[in-house]
C-alpha cells in the first residue's frame, strides 16, 4: 500500500561505475520514502530527481555551484517552490535534485566500515532533507537535522551514523 506522502522518485544513472551496486536504486527509493514518510512537509506527489554520479561529475557541480573544486559524496539543489498551494491536477511539484558520487560513496563506506547501502541510505535522506528545508549551518540546525536522520534511519534498521564521528555534521 502506497503512503499518501511520498513524493515521485527518479534516479537517474549517468555513470558506469554505479553497475557495481544494482541495488542503488532500490535502496535510494526506499530511503527517500522513508525520510517522506517522517518530515512534516507535505511532499505528495511532489518530484525528486536522483542523479547517481562519480567523482568527476560531483567535482564539476561542487565547483559550478559550491564553488568548492573537489568531490563530495552528495549534493542537493532544492527547487523554486512557485507561488500559492499546490492542488491535485496541478503539474507535479519539483523539490529538487541530488547528486551521489559513487567512489567518495564508496570510500567512505569503506573507511567507516559501514555497508555501502547503509552509507547510500544515510546520503539519500540528508540530501532529501536538505530539499525540504533542513540545513546543518549552524549547530542548533546541525543537531535537529542529525536526530531526524537517526531516526528516519532507524526506521529503515540503520545503525546511527554519527556513533563514532562525534562533533561532524
Amino acid at each position: 500500500m502506497s503512503h499518501p506522502n511520498l513524493p515521485i522518485t527518479e534516479v537517474l544513472v549517468v555513470a558506469d561505475c554505479w553497475q557495481r551496486e544494482p541495488e542503488s536504486e532500490a535502496v535510494i527509493q526506499r530511503a527517500v520514502a522513508a525520510a517522506a514518510e517522517n518530515v512534516d512537509e507535505d511532499v505528495a506527489e511532489a518530484e525528486v530527481a536522483v542523479m547517481l554520479t562519480d567523482d568527476a561529475g560531483i567535482r564539476t557541480l561542487n565547483s559550478n555551484w559550491r564553488g568548492i573544486d573537489k568531490p563530495t559524496n552528495v549534493l542537493s539543489f532544492p527547487a523554486l517552490q512557485p507561488e500559492g498551494d499546490w492542488k491535485p491536477g496541478d503539474a507535479p511539484r519539483m523539490l529538487g535534485d541530488i547528486a551521489i558520487a559513487y567512489e567518495t560513496t564508496r570510500r567512505e563506506a569503506d573507511e567507516e566500515q559501514k555497508p555501502f547501502d547503509h552509507h547510500l541510505s544515510h546520503l539519500a535522506v540528508h540530501g532529501f532533507l536538505h530539499l525540504v528545508g533542513y540545513d546543518h549551518e549552524n549547530e542548533d540546525d546541525a543537531e535537529e537535522m542529525e536526530a531526524l536522520e537517526r531516526e528516519i534511519l532507524a526506521h529503515l534498521g540503520i545503525p546511527d551514523p554519527y556513533a563514532d564521528r562525534p562533533g561532524t555534521h
